[in-house]
């Protein structure tokens, strides 16, 4: 049997506006950033070796017998997408090269069928078609992605809220879409994130705290720990905007900073997208 070794790297990724919008038609403003995945797959006779998981990932994907190994400095349950680097990164192995949208959609498909996360689109299509120094302007209505360059002065740092939770046990899929609320927010992200466009950091640092707020008070996704970490960090001096990222309930706070010195965490840096190197 011919020998087959497939690597992905695949990043993780954050999203400066327009969370809860992708699976209603909205509008979301992400990037690539410097943490990655890095699945390597080594054909084999038969059978698979790998975690248990990832294994029946790997088969819900079509994959060949393999031994799977994982590395990855992504934080798990911390919304940066692990979830979705892991599946972009199995289907990549698995069905090798072909058009990034159609990796996403598989890398949706077996998110849910396995993971059980009813997920959209808003991660896969940051980690396969972002590129260094731009954040992408999804529209998830017409499917068009926009490229966009990261100002010099917006200046991104993430803090950990310490609270993990796994978005297939929240109620993350139970959003009540004709809601007044879940309307309201949808329609006001997209506003947002039209407006990030076009703003100054100023501006953006107050739509930042404006899409918390809305997470927390109109789709209740927030929880008293992590709000009371955010308010600490939105009165903090020369942090401009703080908010909760990804599903909620737990994981990351994104904050813009007036200048990279500010607050002791690291700068983040708008990455490539992932790749697949093969050797035969």
């Amino acid at each position: 049997m011919q020998f087959l070794r497939r690597v992905a790297r695949v990043p993780a990724r954050i999203n400066i506006l327009g969370e809860h919008t992708d699976r209603y038609g909205g509008l979301s403003l992400p990037f690539a950033c410097q943490y990655q995945l890095v699945l390597t797959a080594t054909r084999r006779n038969e059978g698979f070796s790998g975690e248990s998981g990832v294994v029946q990932l790997w088969k819900c994907a079509g994959g060949w017998p393999a031994d799977l190994v994982v590395e990855s400095d992504i934080p798990i349950g911390a919304g940066m997408s692990s979830s979705a680097a892991l599946c972009v990164a199995i289907v990549m192995c698995a069905q090798g090269k072909q058009e990034l949208m159609q990796v996403c959609l598989e890398a949706q498909r077996i998110e849910h069928e396995v993971i059980g996360t009813q997920c959209g689109l808003l991660d896969q299509i940051a980690i396969t078609h972002s590129s260094k120094g731009k954040a992408i302007r999804i529209d998830f209505g017409k499917n068009e992605l926009q490229t966009i360059t990261l100002p010099e002065n917006w200046h991104f740092k993430l803090v950990d809220s310490r609270v993990r939770r796994k978005l297939s046990d929240s109620n993350y899929a139970q959003e009540d879409v004709a809601s007044v609320s879940f309307s309201s927010h949808v329609l006001d992200e997209n506003n947002r994130v039209e407006e990030a466009l076009n703003c100054d950091a100023i501006r953006l640092g107050e739509m930042i705290n404006e899409s918390h707020f809305s997470m927390r008070d109109r789709i209740k996704v927030s929880t008293p720990e992590i709000d009371q970490r955010v308010n600490e960090l939105q009165n903090t001096e020369g942090v401009l905007g703080a908010r909760i990222m990804g599903g909620g309930f737990g994981g990351m706070i994104l904050t813009l900073v007036e200048h990279p010195s500010i607050l002791d965490e690291d700068l983040i840096i708008a990455s490539d997208s992932a790749s697949l190197e093969e050797f035969f």
